[in-house]
């Protein structure tokens, strides 16, 4: 690259920096996601960094963040409040962590970590332990003063506690808003027809910023600290020592502060928080590190805009911007319309998206999404992504409003619409009702199919699709008729393929009821409910003759459930599947009642990786909680086993590590029979 180029390159990236700065810190209206952020900010690092006599005064890098808002006095911060370097990988933080042993010349290192909150830092001082003004970090130098607003934050002390306070104290910390205070916040805003909040975060700053703190008194934000401007003030040597002494004082604290002795065990910390990040009531977007002693934190020193002694390891987002092509709809196994939302492709949290969920139409009312909008795309563990909401500002005139569609886009049936709520959808809802519709055939003869249901190897999608395509197929009972002559017409099928698959549907119709009855399909029931059915009730017609009311007496299943057990076993169509299923030759075998207070795997703690070669992880996890046990999805210190399949992940690693016990598939079921 030449120098004109590189400088140029340069000059780019500072102005496109200094934009989004401007939208993140000042406007509380971000166009791109964090991540993209970081990327743009780590190359313009490295290339400053190659070619230091390009460094400018006022490169981004030489500062924090944007000037404050000008509706606020300014605050400007004593001691300047810096950011961190950021690091995405475990490779960039050993390399942080050889950085450190370097320059301190030792190889024996603590280090403090917590998990890093995803909201609004600010600084709170207080004078002979009373609160007297507080504001945001803004360019790290000079911060709005909103002082009143954060007197309104209840989590905040006026007045710390205990005797003897220092004569001045600066706290730092995050100012944030719980993932559930968010939704109902949003929800207000939309019922009242104002614009939406994008994320807590921004959520969070927005209710932070308002001139009326009357506004601010209505919104439960939260403050939780993180350090100090001075460590001296406590006369402490540590900073788990620091966040220690905060909490003395009555500040609230994160409950997962952790002091680690070696990098590899700051590593461990990290992956566990990173597979728990969606049980956390707020949003994290990483975990801090940081050097444990104060002594090693001063001799360490800072550079431009950040300290050498402190990391923030990333994890990847969970939110990204992309543009919207095109509004499809999409009809489910119960005929419900859902419109889908089909992206330019873009990495979200380490996964490639190209469709997201728009939920139904109110909710693309109520986001105002529109067809070629550039939007924020969400995916919250391993659920569907889904649009957060439209980039207004990048709008050009040319989108297009969507309206569902008045007939069925797969069998042209007229929709009828219902005011359901179904899987967690509230609201109208578009619904075909042609029960031999394509589309609703393929989706009940998949689900009927899959692992977790009747457990039919060899018939994925693909195969269902050219079996309704070819008229073999109308419902789940017509996969129990098809013969060798129906598979040899279907394009890729021989004798053995065909002789395969007809064995496979044979053998599946040896089963247990619970997982016959996951396999219908039954609006709302899972594959809980459905052991728990099958568990009180013993036998298909004592359910199908069930009253809602004798439904409702077993736990976990309300009213609506009920309602939709006992009118799925009234409706003739659903009756002449089940029939004919029946006479197709099922043995439906129901579990036998357990008296759990002697069960032998009580209080037991089982977690599954990898591929079972004998059993579905569902039967596994069946098993474990038959004998009193529970199965979970991560790995911590209190799993009493793991038991890892063919081809395992990380999770026997970290299990390793924390010397939980692993298992063999062989081993877990010696276990079994022994209990």
């Amino acid at each position: 690259m030449s120098n004109d180029t590189i400088t140029k390159r340069i000059d780019d990236l500072r102005k496109s920096i200094e934009y989004h700065n401007y939208r993140y810190y000042v406007l509380d209206a971000p166009e791109i996601s964090d991540g993209e952020y970081d990327r743009l900010m780590r190359e313009l690092t490295r290339l400053e960094e190659d070619n230091p006599h390009l460094i400018t005064p006022d490169s981004p890098t030489q500062r924090v963040g944007a000037a404050p808002l000008s509706a606020f006095p300014p605050m400007v911060h004593r001691i300047p409040m810096l950011s961190i370097d950021n690091a995405t990988t475990p490779e960039e933080l050993d390399a942080f962590h050889q950085r450190v042993v370097k320059l301190l010349d030792k190889t024996s290192i603590s280090y403090c970590c917590e998990p890093k909150f995803d909201g609004l830092a600010v600084e709170l001082v207080y004078e002979d332990g009373v609160f007297v003004r507080g504001g945001t970090r803004g360019d790290g130098y000079t911060g709005e003063d909103v002082t009143p607003n954060l007197r309104t934050v209840k989590s905040i002390p006026l007045r710390l506690i205990g005797e003897n306070p220092p004569r001045l104290l600066e706290v730092r910390g995050e100012i944030i808003l719980n993932k559930s205070d968010f939704q109902e916040l949003n929800r207000r805003r939309a019922k009242r027809g104002e614009p939406l909040f994008a994320n807590p975060r921004n959520a969070a700053a927005g209710s932070l910023r308002q001139l009326d703190s009357k506004i601010t008194a209505m919104r439960p934000l939260m403050f939780f600290a993180y350090g100090v401007s001075d460590s001296d003030a406590l006369g402490v040597n540590s900073q788990y020592g620091i966040l220690s002494a905060l909490k003395e004082f009555g500040f609230r604290m994160s409950k997962n502060i952790h002091k680690y002795p070696s990098i590899n065990d700051v590593l461990t910390f990290a992956l566990d928080v990173q597979e728990k990040r969606e049980e956390f009531p707020f949003e994290i977007d990483g975990i801090v590190i940081k050097v444990d002693a104060i002594g090693d934190q001063s001799f360490l020193g800072t550079k431009a805009r950040s300290p050498r002694w402190a990391l923030a390891y990333k994890f990847p987002p969970n939110q990204a911007t992309t543009a919207l092509k095109k509004i499809g709809v999409q009809v489910g196994r119960t005929g419900v319309l859902t419109p889908v939302a089909f992206l330019d492709p873009v990495q979200v949290g380490g996964v490639t998206v190209s469709r997201a969920t728009l939920h139904n139409a109110d909710e693309v009312r109520r986001k105002d999404v529109r067809e070629g909008d550039v939007v924020v795309v969400q995916r919250a563990g391993d659920v569907i992504p889904e649009i957060v909401a439209p980039v207004i500002s990048k709008r050009t005139g040319d989108e297009k409003e969507f309206v569902m569609p008045e007939a069925c886009p797969v069998c042209g049936t007229p929709v009828i619409r219902d005011a359901g709520d179904e899987d967690g959808q509230k609201g109208i809802m578009y619904r075909c009702v042609n029960i031999s519709c394509p589309a609703i055939v393929r989706e009940q003869s998949f689900h009927f199919a899959s692992k977790d249901a009747l457990s039919i190897d060899g018939l994925g999608r693909r195969i269902i699709d050219k079996m309704i395509e070819s008229r073999l197929v109308h419902n789940a009972s017509d996969l129990y008729t098809l013969t060798r002559e129906d598979l040899l017409k279907l394009e890729g099928f021989g004798e053995l393929s065909s002789a395969n698959l007809l064995k496979a549907i044979q053998e599946s119709k040896k089963t247990t009821l619970a997982r016959f009855l996951y396999g219908l399909g039954i609006p709302h029931v899972g594959e809980v409910a459905a052991r728990d059915l099958a568990a009180y009730f013993g036998s298909l017609d004592r359910i199908a003759k069930a009253t809602p009311e004798e439904l409702q007496s077993i736990k976990g299943i309300g009213k609506e459930m009920a309602g939709s057990i006992s009118g799925f076993f009234a409706n003739d169509a659903n009756r002449e599947v089940i029939d004919n299923l029946i006479q197709a030759g099922f043995e439906l075998s129901a579990p036998q009642k357990k008296d759990l207070g002697e069960a032998p795997l009580k209080g037991k703690k089982f977690c599954f990786t990898g591929t079972l070669k004998s059993m579905t992880r569902s039967d596994a996890k069946a098993r474990v909680e038959d004998k009193g046990g529970e199965a979970v999805g991560s790995v911590s210190s209190s799993l009493d086993y793991l038991v890892a399949g063919a081809d395992p992940g990380s999770k026997v690693d970290k299990a390793s590590s924390l010397g939980v016990p692993i298992l063999t598939e062989e081993k877990f079921l010696e276990l079994i029979e022994e209990r």
